[in-house]
């Protein structure tokens, strides 16, 4: 297998883990779902997974005529992204879940559509994950590589449907302080991934400046 290539599908798949996130997002998603039953909240994962799924891969495909149509720069899109993504890892790195303020009584109001919002959008498909989908479609060189980024995208979300099906065991398996620690690592390693998203967006700015 060409090197080059398997580095790139393992990039797609290590970055989309971390900012999708699903171990992370489990004691959230029982949190929001406790009230319902188990069959309610496998048609909640379903819906939100698919819905999470379309709107990425919608974004992945069709970001770069957005970008054309508004006139906006590639390599400025990559350093805020690379911002959002460095934000997200540095919460993850203090162990802090990514805050979506829902008051109690509209967990009640809108507990049949919690599958849309806000499962679906931010948590699961959040602005560092779409930046993340623009990006690396922007990198991909051939059909393969695009292929592939769709491939993983599509293997997350099916991974995260899993996890979040298995939910309520998964969390009283791995713990409180295990899931912590697994949400650390993940942090670190997304950081590093927007490090360098933001020096790809920049290098090509300031080469442009200086000539």
């Amino acid at each position: 297998m060409d090197t080059d290539f398997a580095t790139y599908v393992l990039l797609c798949f290590t970055s989309f883990f971390t900012l999708i996130n699903p171990l992370g997002t489990m004691p959230v998603f029982l949190t929001m779902t406790q009230s319902l039953s188990e069959k309610e909240r496998a048609q909640v994962v379903k819906k939100a997974t698919i819905v999470a799924f379309i709107i990425m891969i919608t974004f992945a495909i069709f970001g770069k005529f957005l970008f054309m149509f508004f006139g906006l720069s590639t390599n400025g899109f990559r350093l805020v992204g690379g911002i959002i993504i460095f934000k997200i890892g540095y919460d993850m790195l203090q162990a802090k879940y990514t805050r979506v303020k829902l008051s109690d009584s509209e967990i009640k109001d809108y507990a049949n559509d919690i599958s849309i919002t806000p499962l679906a959008i931010p948590m699961l498909c959040g602005p560092g994950a779409i930046a993340n989908a623009i990006v690396l479609m922007q990198d991909a060189p051939t059909p393969l590589y695009q292929v592939a980024l769709i491939s993983v995208i599509a293997l997350m979300f099916f991974l995260t449907y899993i996890i979040l099906r298995a939910a309520t065991r998964l969390v009283e398996i791995i713990g409180e302080t295990g899931n912590n620690v697994m949400m650390r690592l993940m942090g670190l390693i997304l950081m590093v991934i927007a490090v360098e998203c933001f020096m790809g967006g920049l290098r090509p700015i300031v080469a442009e400046m200086i000539h």
